[in-house]
């Protein structure tokens, strides 16, 4: 009986779970990103801020929030702190108040300039082609789509 207990499947090894492949490759990502931000006063989750409000600036939170795959407990201390750092303004929108509106400022505006070369100073760490690198980031939005559809399907 304790032999069927121990019996271990091929699905429950370690390196065939996509989940912790995925799971260090992030934090490893993540920590390789921190000295090219340090520098700059931003963490990961600062700077992928930083990045969708450079696409486009002048967005309610929600949406921001929606973009960023953030819940609003984790959207709000931070842009708070941002705002404080002189990157963005928050403002209410006047006809509902509700809403909060979140732009750049001119500082947030140059900050862009500033990291223009972490992308590829990132993409030089991962050490993948190119292509190897497309088809990765297709499978993995692909997946994002997936996954968020499963979860709105469960509301």
């Amino acid at each position: 009986m304790a032999e069927d207990i121990l019996e271990h499947s091929e699905s429950q090894n370690l390196d065939n779970q996509l989940c912790f492949a995925l799971y260090v490759c992030s934090k490893e990502i993540i920590r390789r990103y921190k000295p090219l931000l340090d520098p700059l006063g931003l963490t990961y989750t600062s700077y992928i801020t930083m990045m969708a409000l450079w696409e486009h600036d002048g967005v309610q939170v929600k949406e921001l929030g929606s973009r960023l795959f953030l819940d609003s407990g984790t959207l709000t201390p931070l842009l708070k702190k941002m705002e404080k750092e002189g990157l963005v303004k928050r403002e209410k929108n006047a006809a509902d108040e509700r809403i909060v509106i979140i732009t750049l400022t001119q500082k947030g505006r140059d900050l862009q300039k500033k990291c223009a070369h972490i992308p590829k100073a990132m993409a030089c760490n991962s050490r993948l082609e190119k292509d190897s690198a497309h088809i990765i980031l297709a499978c993995l939005h692909s997946m994002m789509k997936g996954l968020v559809m499963k979860d709105s399907d469960n509301d």
